[in-house]
């Protein structure tokens, strides 16, 4: 049975229930997450995100966000409840922006290797051979070499090693959702040492 967040009984429950979490009460904060989480993830995060996995990764920023907060919340009369639902929406909303920002930067991930293609109708055909390939392999290892090694091995996960995003965040030991935040900033870390190379190889005299 659904709990009535705008009955009084519930109000006045959930007001001793947060001010136990303020003082750090781990029951107190339990007894909140089992009340709200679940009309949360069913209501807000599932509807905006479709994905079981990213709507978990949310829910948990969403409680964490709010803890860190939590000395800051201003009880206007009505139930905790669309506090944490605004936070839930804006995690959503920030997911959905990360994984935009992903796809993008994935799409130029690939256009950062055309300094290196010959200028040929068929450049895979190109790099096939032996010589160019190895000129793509030193250069991406010199650029890897070059960034935060954290970024640089969810690089090699994602893209050399060709595993899936799950694998990945498995492999660092983070969530998915942190996964595609440190992927995205390991592409963007990339992109801006990629450039700086091959602009330093472009001055170089012949």
């Amino acid at each position: 049975m659904e709990v009535d967040f705008t009955s009084k009984a519930w109000l006045a429950r959930e007001r001793d229930l947060l001010e136990r979490a303020r003082r750090g009460d781990r029951e107190a904060v339990a007894t909140l997450y089992r009340a709200f989480a679940p009309r949360l993830f069913a209501q807000v995060l599932m509807p905006k995100l479709g994905n079981r996995q990213a709507a978990e990764d949310a829910l948990s920023e969403t409680f964490r966000k709010a803890l860190e907060k939590l000395d800051r919340y201003d009880d206007r009369g009505t139930s905790f409840y669309f506090w944490l639902g605004r936070i839930a929406a804006n995690e959503a909303t920030d997911m959905h922006r990360v994984k935009a920002r992903t796809r993008r930067a994935l799409s130029s991930f690939e256009e950062l290797l055309a300094p290196l293609r010959p200028s040929s109708p068929r450049p895979e055909k190109e790099l096939a051979e032996a010589e160019q390939l190895a000129m793509l392999k030193e250069t991406v290892q010199s650029v890897l070499e070059r960034i935060n090694p954290r970024y640089a091995r969810a690089i090699g996960l994602r893209f050399l090693e060709d595993r899936s995003r799950e694998d990945c965040a498995a492999a660092l030991d983070v969530k998915l959702g942190t996964f595609d935040v440190v992927l995205l900033r390991a592409l963007r870390a990339f992109r801006k040492e990629w450039e700086a190379l091959i602009g330093a190889e472009a001055r170089e005299p012949a």
